[in-house]
């Protein structure tokens, strides 16, 4: 049995692919499948042209690992649209435990006039109205140790 697919079809199945990598990209912001929806764009434009079925696929498959390779390290680079906050100011900061942080479980810290949730870096517990170090900030979540500053 021989399988053909129509050439006026090879279009719109391009297109299809390349709404889909430009629906991953949006939700995701990794700038790694945007590469493949412009592969796919050319190989759209190659199907629109009636060039064979195997030129579409290698156009994709060069256009795709050649942007990946070459345009995505300097996409990475100069990346736009991404708002440091003011929360990296917090690193190094000394807070106050407002409720009981254990291993493997999230309590609260009180820093700069502002209350937190706080998990630890190690395996310790510290309780309420301890002294903590901000070490890392993981999305909302700051991780503390105990602080060597006690006074």
């Amino acid at each position: 049995m021989n399988f053909i697919i129509p050439d006026y079809n090879l279009t719109y199945i391009w297109l299809a692919f390349v709404i889909i990598f430009i629906i991953i990209e949006v939700t995701t912001f990794n700038l790694t499948t945007i590469w493949f929806a412009f592969g796919s764009l050319i190989s759209m434009i190659f199907a629109y042209a009636r060039a064979s079925l195997t030129v579409q696929v290698l156009a994709f498959l060069f256009v795709s690992i050649l942007l990946v390779v070459f345009a995505r390290p300097l996409a990475v680079k100069y990346k736009v649209g991404i708002n440091k906050t003011n929360t990296d100011s917090l690193l190094g900061e000394i807070g106050v435990v407002t409720k009981t942080i254990k291993d493997m479980s999230t309590g609260h810290v009180k820093v700069k006039g502002q209350e937190w949730s706080a998990d630890l870096a190690s395996g310790e517990t510290i309780e309420v109205g301890e002294k903590v170090e901000i070490v890392d900030i993981k999305g909302v979540k700051l991780i503390c140790r105990r602080s060597e500053n006690r006074g």
